[in-house]
């Protein structure tokens, strides 16, 4: 069986949802996992806002006009009244829940139950539109199975033998739907797995019943080698290894969900990127094979801080770095470049909750500077170091440019730079001129 993920966009509107019902109604039995429609997430994130802010007449105001939304989704998407009325059933119980946090306290737990109907509506009238066509389509509630553990990471060793006891008491079907994105976490109560986790929920699914291969659709061909929002004339990349698909979604490149190829590659299942728009076209496979050696492609992360230490303590010290690391530990801030020398070292981070903390700390250790508005660029390939000189060549083509950090010689995968965010564009037509042209 294998597991298709699909987008907010791919099932944002009636038409994309009956082309989705089309693309995927081929005879073979399939798994499939959608988004919310598109707008829906942002649009109950911006209610559970007001809510938290105890503005609930104009929460209750957007409560109206999104449940006007889908009304109006509903009488155009359904031939029949059967399929008319069981969606209007769906839909009222999530506006309900929705409706029922204007009266009373709210807190975190409100607005994550809130942020979830999202994808049980969509899921829910996706479903009545394949029974309605006489298709075997069965709900999967997943929150019946998804969960995460105390740390808030996906929790594979509960998800596996629950989602095989979701699928016996559901009984035989020929496409089941399920939800991303939502799950429950270790005290049982509705949660989620972050923006863009319907990808990673598919990737755990996928692992978990080891399907023949975990698909994402979504608004584009595939992993493309830099990106076309600033780069003209960029190509799609028809092959990539797990180690630089990963690379290439950590460091900005927006079609893929970071997380999402770490259960697959573990299960050594194939990921295919594919377009709902154009799904003729192969897309991107992702398999353990990288599928030739050289940069294969470049992807840039914004809203990077960097944070230098320059202490003389460090010299012929030992214990200093580990100090220095409990402090990113203590804060439970993730660090992404390190670079180092006998008196300083700089990090980078992209998570500034605790930065005031983080500096407080470190001033114990030695001098502290902060520099904002920076972006990382990733260049990401089978680079075997001691063969091909790929640093002079990414260097030559940075030539110009101010670089405020290189990381080289931590992954055969990845050269890093850290730049001036004014300079994230520049850099980005540099490499694509001098390395993937």
């Amino acid at each position: 069986m294998k597991v298709l993920k699909f987008g907010g966009t791919s099932v944002g509107s009636i038409e994309n949802m009956n082309a989705v019902m089309k693309l995927i109604t081929d005879g073979e039995k399939k798994l499939i996992v959608l988004s919310a429609m598109s707008g829906t997430t942002n649009a109950l994130v911006e209610i559970a806002h007001y809510l938290a802010k105890r503005n609930k007449d104009d929460a209750l105001v957007r409560i109206l006009k999104l449940e006007q939304n889908y009304e109006n989704v509903i009488s155009s998407l359904y031939k029949t009244a059967d399929a008319r009325k069981a969606a209007e059933k769906a839909v009222k119980t999530a506006f309900d829940t929705i409706k029922s946090f204007t009266a009373g306290e709210f807190n975190d737990l409100g607005e994550r139950t809130i942020v979830a109907q999202g994808e049980l509506i969509s899921t829910a009238l996706f479903t009545e539109l394949m029974k309605e066509n006489k298709f075997n389509a069965k709900l999967l509630p997943a929150l019946d199975f998804m969960r995460i553990d105390t740390e808030k990471a996906a929790d594979l060793h509960a998800i596996k033998p629950l989602i095989e006891e979701t699928l016996k008491t559901t009984g035989d079907a020929d496409y089941y739907i399920t939800q991303g994105f939502i799950c429950r976490n270790s005290d049982g109560e509705v949660d989620n797995l972050q923006r863009g986790g319907s990808d990673y929920t598919a990737s755990l699914i996928g692992a978990a019943i080891t399907a023949d291969e975990i698909q994402i659709w979504t608004d584009i061909d595939g992993f493309h080698n830099n990106d076309p929002r600033y780069v003209q004339n960029t190509k799609k990349i028809e092959q990539l290894s797990f180690y630089e698909a990963a690379e290439l979604a950590y460091f900005g490149a927006k079609i893929l969900h970071p997380q999402t190829v770490l259960p697959a590659k573990i299960q050594n299942i194939p990921v295919r990127l594919k377009n709902t728009m154009n799904p003729s076209d192969s897309g991107t496979l992702i398999t353990h094979d990288a599928s030739g050696t050289g940069i294969k492609a470049v992807a840039a992360k914004d809203g990077i801080t960097a944070i230098k230490v320059r202490s003389y303590r460090m010299l012929m010290a030992y214990g200093f770095m580990k100090n220095l690391f409990e402090i990113f530990e203590f804060f439970k801030t993730p660090v992404d470049m390190v670079t180092t020398s006998e008196v300083a070292v700089s990090v980078t981070i992209d998570n500034t909750n605790k930065l005031d903390d983080i500096v407080r700390e470190l001033k114990e250790y030695g001098e502290v500077e902060v520099d904002e508005n920076q972006s990382i660029i990733c260049i990401v390939g089978d680079l075997i170091a001691d063969e091909h000189g790929f640093a002079a060549k990414v260097f030559n083509a940075l030539e110009g440019i101010p670089v405020r950090m290189i990381s080289y010689g931590g992954s055969r995968h990845n050269i890093s730079v850290l730049v001036s965010t004014d300079d994230k564009q520049a850099t980005l037509q540099a490499l694509s001129d001098h390395l993937l042209a």
